[in-house]
């Protein structure tokens, strides 16, 4: 039993090492791997085929040129890094966790979640340490260190509890949290997560935490809204003192592309109209915003926000009235 165990240890670190060498060159001969393996030109037939039912398309070419060559797959198959690989790989994705590519933002994260999962521990002081080491001159996304967003991004894998320190009401308090999802809009990372001491469903800004860790007492799921709709809601609508509801006659595209996910959250109602949904300090600085649109639009809440717009549209009039001259004056 041992030995047969031992054999097939040795037949895996072995696939693995051919899968390594189709990765480094673009063609081998059988010669040359088996040379390198240490093997039979037989022995590296049938490792091929193991890799082929792994799903790695391998070609095998015959004549001068020809030889073995790894192909793309209509799948994407796991990937074989070696240490240097793989520290610049992670370091490339911390970087990039900062945003730097439009709509990149959590697919860098979760690409860089999946690597932690595996990268050896005796790699993480380099990846931490090449990481500190670089910096980017493009602006965008307000900064967050990578090591807050790793240590958040590990707690809604395993879901785990979090807390860090948190501003409100002009105070720093502790916060206990259940994470659920990062969320990255096109300024900032926000963290939605369950909010043990209120018993409700928030949004944090991550660039805002302080003394952020992960505990170890597990969690079991809650029943969710959608992380990306809540998150946005909340920063375009719920942050503020002053909601309301718009009907654009214009199609949710043409609208989307006017106003950044940030401001507002447009829903779609028929192919030329939408819904817009903002918040402001003040009434008026939304009446304006979507005026400048220059779409045809309705007010749907507040109610008070109708009577402001007949207030402002006999003020603008009576402005428009008061500056034109008089007809002597055009005669003349």
């Amino acid at each position: 039993m041992n030995a047969a165990n031992g054999d097939e240890r040795g037949t895996t670190e072995r696939v693995l090492t051919l899968l390594g060498l189709l990765q480094q060159r673009q063609v081998w001969t059988g010669p040359e791997l088996a040379e390198r393996l240490r093997v039979t030109p037989r022995t590296v037939r049938r490792d091929v085929e193991r890799l082929r039912a792994l799903g790695y398309p391998v070609h095998a070419a015959q004549g001068v040129g020809g030889g073995y060559r790894l192909g793309a797959g209509q799948e994407l198959p796991p990937l074989l890094l070696d240490d240097q690989e793989a520290i610049a790989t992670a370091v490339s994705l911390l970087v990039g966790a900062g945003g730097a590519v439009a709509g990149a933002g959590d697919a860098t994260l979760r690409a860089l979640t999946k690597l932690d999962q595996v990268l050896p521990a005796r790699l993480r002081h380099e990846v931490r340490a090449l990481s500190g080491s670089v910096e980017s001159f493009v602006s965008g996304r307000t900064p967050v260190a990578p090591e807050v967003l790793m240590t958040l991004a590990r707690a809604c894998r395993d879901e785990v509890e979090a807390g860090f320190a948190y501003p409100s009401g002009g105070e720093v308090r502790q916060r206990r949290v259940e994470p659920y999802r990062l969320v990255a809009s096109d300024r900032r990372w926000y963290l939605f997560a369950y909010d043990l001491d209120r018993a409700d469903w928030r949004t944090f800004r991550v660039d805002r935490m302080t003394e952020v860790s992960a505990r170890t007492w597990c969690f079991c799921p809650r029943a969710a809204p959608d992380a990306a709709t809540y998150v946005q809601e909340g920063v375009a609508s719920r942050a503020y003192p002053q909601r309301a509801r718009f009907l654009v006659h214009a199609s949710a595209d043409t609208v989307r592309a006017q106003v950044p996910a940030s401001a507002a959250v447009v829903r779609e109602r028929g192919s030329d109209r939408c819904e817009v949904l903002s918040g402001a300090e003040r009434l008026d600085a939304m009446l304006m915003h979507v005026l400048l649109l220059g779409h045809d639009f309705e007010v749907l809440d507040p109610p008070e926000l109708r009577a402001r717009c007949h207030a402002l549209a006999q003020q603008l009039a009576s402005a428009g009235a008061a500056s034109s001259p008089a007809p002597d004056a055009q005669e003349r």
